[in-house]
């Protein structure tokens, strides 16, 4: 009996990469509708810039989102998409009617942290699973995201 998926990868593997794929998932799409109310209620002296960047930010956000449910969908498992699932998994908290520029960049930082995490152990299962294309993907956001949280930090001083 053949115990892979048509990609190759361990079934039993796959699963666990597919079900912490739908936890950052969560993740991704909480901080999604975060960065979408942030660019939305922003006021202040940094309006321009930081409207400017939170549009840049959720929209990252979405292809991350669209990318990380298609790589589910590669590993032979269903993305989660109901905001019931969201919200019982993510571990990114939802955050209401902010509009200070700098306390909506520290709640950034805050969800980066908690996807970082997320991030590096996809990385390392994949790593063991063989998963390239999972390892390749979480390699690279969190490259990115990394820079974001130092930018971030920088930009508050």
């Amino acid at each position: 009996m053949d115990t892979n998926t048509p990609i190759g990868l361990n079934a039993e593997a796959a699963a666990q990469l597919s079900s912490g794929l739908n936890d950052l998932l969560a993740d991704l799409t909480v901080f999604y509708m975060n960065a979408r109310g942030f660019h939305w209620n922003i006021r202040g002296k940094e309006f321009f810039e930081l409207h400017a960047k939170f549009e840049e930010l959720y929209t990252d956000l979405q292809l991350k989102i669209d990318e990380v449910a298609e790589r589910v969908l590669t590993l032979g498992s269903h993305p989660t998409h109901t905001h019931e699932e969201y919200l019982a998994t993510s571990k990114v908290p939802v955050v209401k009617d902010v509009a200070d520029g700098s306390e909506a960049l520290k709640h950034c930082v805050a969800a980066f942290s908690v996807i970082l995490l997320r991030e590096r152990a996809l990385l390392h299962l994949s790593g063991e699973a063989g998963d390239e294309g999972t390892n390749a993907l979480m390699s690279d956001y969190i490259r990115e995201q990394e820079k974001l949280v130092w930018m971030y930090r920088a930009y508050l001083g």
